[in-house]
């Protein structure tokens, strides 16, 4: 076994390495509106759930030198976002949209994609997902490190709009039919792949 200490190492290689030795990750593609009404939408691969009770979501969101991305100021500025399931069939507009972009021009109009609006939040989501998580800010927790920053944002959820065809009736959701997408290290992404299931002890 090779021990490695992460102070040893460059914020890149911390990054090769996390990316590539934590995975699968599952994909926050996060809409959120800037103050001036500007519809921002970016994947982060940084992201998990916390708690079921209350629902709450983190989502880890670089700086980029030293400035915060649209993402972490929009939600800062207003309190609100939505995440959305990446699949299959929308990862190619996912990835589209880390395009950077300057902050008065949307992501979700060059990439084509469709709003729509939430229920419980003034943030539209996209059509083209088929899980929408909505959201309002419960923290935000701001990290330094020796070469960067690091917004760490904590939502609330407090809608789920789900398409009905992936809606189970013991209110799970069918994952055959969902064709979740998940991150790797690099330009590497990874379908669903097989499923098993291991039953838990007493």
């Amino acid at each position: 076994m090779a021990f490695i200490d992460p102070t040893q190492w460059s914020k890149k290689e911390n990054y090769q390495f996390l990316t590539t030795a934590v995975t699968p990750r599952p994909i926050a593609w996060v809409t959120s509106l800037s103050s001036k009404g500007i519809l921002n939408a970016a994947p982060f691969s940084y992201f998990n759930l916390i708690s079921a009770d209350p629902p709450l979501l983190s989502v880890s969101i670089g700086r980029r030198a030293g400035e915060l991305k649209d993402t972490a100021r929009n939600i800062s500025e207003t309190g609100e976002f939505v995440v959305h399931v990446v699949d299959e069939d929308n990862v190619g507009a996912s990835n589209e949209t880390a395009a950077n972009l300057p902050a008065n021009e949307s992501e979700v109009v060059k990439t084509g994609l469709t709003e729509k609006d939430s229920h419980r939040v003034a943030v539209p989501s996209l059509k083209e997902s088929r899980i929408r998580l909505e959201c309002r800010l419960e923290k935000h927790l701001t990290f330094e490190g020796k070469e960067a920053m690091t917004d760490v944002i904590i939502g609330e959820i407090v809608g789920y709009d789900v398409d009905d065809e992936i809606l189970t009736g013991d209110n799970t959701v069918d994952i055959a039919k969902l064709k979740p997408v998940s991150r790797l290290g690099g330009k590497q992404y990874a379908s669903l792949g097989a499923v098993f299931e291991i039953d838990r002890p007493n």
